[in-house]
């Protein structure tokens, strides 16, 4: 994993002061039509405030690991701009979605999703924006490096036990030098925010949820990536990383990494035990409904 050595070169137009080499395969979806109803928008800034988050997520190195074009971790940043107080300053919410490759197949997973409803930036296209991940620079890229580490946490959980660690130490970082000093605290600090990156992140770093992030290897890298050749196994581990779930939602049942589990997971779960045997069936939908009450309906069809 991540030991092929490719060194890719890229013309850097934008952001110079960046390294080379691409751990990500980000793409970056800008919507701003609220902002063209407030007429508080600028197409051509808007069009540069794209390339700079899709510049700065794909070329930053926010590892050291060296990745082949193929295992570059795919991505997609949807960002809404609901509001702009004032030039260059905007607001709106975020959605993440980060996915996987499984193994000798064509399909891939869909790893983790986070809605980030507290997103609040300055953005002026003839400013330099700077970062450093020991001393809060400025909201934006601090941002979207938090995304990143986050990436790199759920895809390296999947691929080994408890692989993410040192991206989680990352991210926190980030998270306490925005708590210090970002003017937009709401996404960053407690608050009695329960899902924000700060609950996020507090998830990850706590022991409650440790295996929940073993659960994850045991979902992807001894489940999905066997099940071309061996579906029951696949359906057999996939039941493994839910009971172990259940025992960590039955301490944290609110959770913020939990409920994205299975916002993330929910259609792909039912595709996967619409195959189980009917006393499996039964099992599953118990635990499922469970879990995921939200999702009753969907569940409701293993049963039929």
């Amino acid at each position: 994993m991540k030991k092929v050595y490719v060194l890719v070169f890229f013309t850097a137009l934008v952001l110079p002061r960046f390294t080379f080499g691409q751990i990500f395969q980000f793409t970056v979806n800008l919507n701003y039509d609220q902002l063209v109803s407030q007429q508080k928008t600028d197409p051509q800034a808007m069009s540069q405030l794209q390339a700079y988050m899709t510049e700065f997520l794909n070329t930053y190195r926010f590892t050291d690991d060296v990745f082949g074009k193929e295992e570059r971790i795919k991505c997609k940043l949807n960002l809404n701009l609901t509001k702009s107080i004032s030039l260059g300053n905007y607001e709106g919410n975020a959605q993440l979605v980060i996915t996987r490759p499984v193994f000798n197949s064509s399909y891939e997973t869909v790893l983790f999703t986070f809605i980030d409803r507290n997103v609040a930036f300055t953005y002026l296209p003839t400013t330099q924006l700077y970062f450093n991940e020991n001393s809060y620079t400025e909201e934006l890229p601090y941002l979207l490096a938090f995304y990143a580490y986050t990436a790199l946490i759920f895809d390296y959980d999947s691929f080994s036990k408890l692989g993410g660690n040192p991206y989680i130490q990352k991210a926190f970082n980030i998270t306490n030098q925005a708590r210090n000093s970002s003017p937009n605290k709401r996404g960053w600090d407690s608050n009695n925010e329960s899902r924000n990156r700060y609950a996020l992140i507090e998830n990850l770093m706590s022991q409650q949820f440790t295996p929940f992030r073993e659960s994850m290897y045991t979902y992807y890298r001894l489940g999905l990536d066997v099940a071309t050749q061996n579906p029951a196994e696949t359906r057999a581990k996939v039941l493994q990383a839910l009971n172990t779930i259940r025992e960590v939602a039955q301490q944290r049942s609110s959770s913020v990494l939990i409920n994205s589990f299975f916002d993330a997971k929910s259609d792909e779960l039912y595709r996967i035990l619409a195959e189980a045997t009917p006393e499996e069936k039964s099992k599953v939908y118990t635990l499922l409904t469970s879990l995921d009450p939200s999702k009753t309906q969907l569940y409701q069809k293993l049963l039929q």
